[in-house]
């Protein structure tokens, strides 16, 4: 975990406790080269794909997708990011420390996009980006690509990318970047 993120968890009044290292970073490189090859097969090329990552964690991982995906299909892969705040079901139990950046500039209409997290949980996150999505027109289609699924959901919500399914217990917190994932607990300060 880099320093940059432990700021940004202090920021939002959040404190990461690791526990232990789930995986290094040579096993979230080799999960994200397979998702690459994974996307390429199911859409049979890169044609009209688009990479959006969610902010905060998705953001890094879709970048980093996007260029895998580019190597591979020796394509330049679109990539943007979305933050979904103000389209969260839960705003009034989590209040608002700052929002970030959408950096989408084009229609996603008639285009496949490819939606990215660190980690699917609840699904009340991915149920925000879909509506923020929409904001951005009427793609053919949203796929769902995510570092770590460690379940729990409480909604009808699935990846079609899966880094590492990770069962956890609801006290356990995960924290998914390039350099590694970490079991921890988050404690609000």
């Amino acid at each position: 975990m880099t320093h940059h993120e432990e700021r940004q968890d202090r920021q939002r009044g959040l404190a990461f406790v690791v526990k232990s290292q789930l995986l290094t970073a040579e096993d979230v490189s080799r999960a994200m080269k397979r998702m690459a090859h994974e996307v390429i097969e199911r859409n049979q090329g890169l044609d009209n794909v688009t990479v959006v990552g969610i902010q905060r964690g998705g953001v890094a991982i879709a970048e980093q997708l996007a260029t895998l995906l580019g190597g591979i299909g020796q394509v330049a892969v679109p990539v943007a990011a979305l933050d979904v705040t103000y389209y969260r079901d839960d705003i009034g139990e989590h209040p608002l420390k700052g929002a970030s950046m959408t950096t989408l500039r084009d229609d996603l209409t008639n285009r496949t996009v490819v939606l990215v997290d660190d980690v699917l949980f609840t699904g009340r996150t991915i149920r925000a980006a879909f509506a923020a999505l929409a904001d951005w027109g009427r793609p053919t289609a949203v796929q769902l690509a995510v570092l770590v699924d460690r379940g729990h959901r409480e909604l009808p919500i699935r990846p079609d990318f899966v880094g590492k399914n990770l069962p956890t217990a609801l006290s356990e917190s995960v924290r998914a970047t390039l350099d590694g994932v970490w079991l921890g607990s988050g404690v609000a300060r």
